[in-house]
């Protein structure tokens, strides 16, 4: 292999040449690693801080409107889940009507999935629906978050909620489908 020929100089033009100008900062140390955790220590864990939950209402007052019940109070969660889920997207899907799952929601929810709008995945194709594992967390006392995972046409979709103890039995206030 040959080496690169230069080019010619420039007649009446002086050679460039290359020089190392020392830098005027002073060396660069090595420094000790901070360490952010001692050795022997356990890692501390952020305090976890749920979202707001309204007072416990008692339900020995005269009182109008919903009264929320605490973790005692309801049944288990994760069958309310499944149930709410799979009846939500079979009614979007169009195998079931849309007031089947009027009980297990919030008239807010309710509204919502009642107003016609639905994923463009829910509203086309034949296929059924196979909804997944669900699973469910209790960050509070009467809160319960749902996530789950759909099966359709080879596809996954997420869907989220929140459950609500409200007059002894899980009731959705919050739903996500993705």
């Amino acid at each position: 292999m040959t080496a690169p020929s230069r080019p010619a100089p420039i007649p009446g033009r002086p050679a460039l040449r290359l020089a190392v100008v020392p830098t005027p900062q002073p060396p660069l140390e090595p420094r000790p690693a901070l360490s952010l955790v001692q050795p022997g220590r356990a890692v501390p864990r952020p305090v976890p801080r749920p979202g707001p939950r309204p007072v416990l209402g008692t339900p020995g007052r005269d009182e109008f409107g919903p009264v929320l019940c605490g973790r005692a109070d309801l049944p288990p969660a994760s069958g309310t889940a499944r149930r709410l889920v799979t009846t939500t997207l079979e009614a979007l899907t169009g195998r079931r009507p849309i007031a089947q799952v009027q009980p297990l929601t919030s008239p807010g929810v309710y509204a919502a999935l009642s107003a016609g709008r639905r994923p463009r995945w829910c509203a086309e194709g034949t296929s059924p629906v196979i909804v997944g594992r669900v699973r469910v967390s209790e960050p509070v006392d009467g809160v319960a978050e749902v996530s789950a995972v759909a099966h359709r046409d080879g596809r996954a979709h997420a869907v989220a909620a929140r459950l609500e103890g409200i007059d002894g039995r899980w009731r959705c206030t919050a739903l996500q489908i993705g």
